[in-house]
């Protein structure tokens, strides 16, 4: 019996999130089939760094499973993607101890979230950035990113809807907005994320850009530790799961 570390791909246009529903299309799902057909019918249960929502796409998420298959790592990635449908792809295979875990052994993560800031929407970019019309200023935007960083109660940037217990406590490393033509990036790095908390950062930072808020409001925001203080959920489209680090 062997561990086995993934890193996949996917475009979460086509699936209703990450996490298992017997009746729904969902990524764990088309991965744990594959994993069924490869294991002869018997039931292989995976683990994930974390779930996404419908919608949101991934260049690095990270799952693990036990096999007892003895094939070579490259010999796991040709068959699986063999099998997996184009919307999905394992970008690499490698063999790890039983003391890892793909959620609970990982140090940071990094999401990336697009926005298509023109006067007309991009019809190829609909899945993939959130389409936002109007004038922003990007030195607010940037100015209110650096009031992110750092270690703070994160609660007003959680959805209400959370079903994880405990602390709301979380360390961002980064958070940057960076602009090349109409296409916004914004990035976050950090020690973990709460449920929704990019798409609440990115919705209250595209209100400062539009001059709804001041660059400082974040402060009082963040001391508030109250979900109403802040606006809406923004879309799921702009959204990827970018890179999962592991201690080496």
């Amino acid at each position: 019996m062997g561990r086995l570390k993934c890193t996949i791909n996917y475009d979460g246009s086509g699936f209703f999130g990450f996490q298992f529903q017997p009746t729904k299309r969902t990524v764990q799902g088309e991965l744990e089939k594959v994993l069924k057909q490869i294991h002869k019918g018997d039931r292989v249960r995976l683990q994930a760094s974390g779930r996404t929502d419908a919608g949101v796409h991934a260049k690095g998420q990270v799952i693990h499973f036990d096999s007892p298959y003895d094939i070579p790592e490259l010999g796991w990635k040709r068959a699986m993607n063999t099998l997996l449908p184009e919307d999905i792809y394992i970008d690499k295979v490698e063999g790890v101890t039983d003391a890892f875990h793909a959620r609970y052994s990982a140090m940071e993560k990094e999401y990336h979230y697009f926005v298509w800031n023109a006067e007309e929407p991009d019809v190829f970019k609909r899945n993939y950035a959130y389409y936002f019309p109007y004038r922003l200023d990007i030195d607010k935007i940037q100015e209110a990113c650096r009031y992110l960083e750092g270690t703070h109660d994160f609660t007003t940037f959680s959805s209400a809807k959370a079903t994880t217990k405990g602390s709301k406590i979380r360390t961002i490393y980064q958070a940057t907005c960076k602009q090349s033509g109409a296409e916004m990036e914004f990035i976050f790095r950090g020690s973990g994320f709460l449920y929704n908390m990019v798409r609440i950062m990115v919705s209250v930072l595209l209100d400062i850009g539009q001059g709804r808020r001041n660059p400082a409001d974040i402060k009082s925001l963040l001391d508030g530790k109250n979900r109403q203080l802040a606006g809406k959920t923004i879309a799921p489209q702009g959204l990827y799961l970018w890179q999962v680090k592991y201690d080496k």
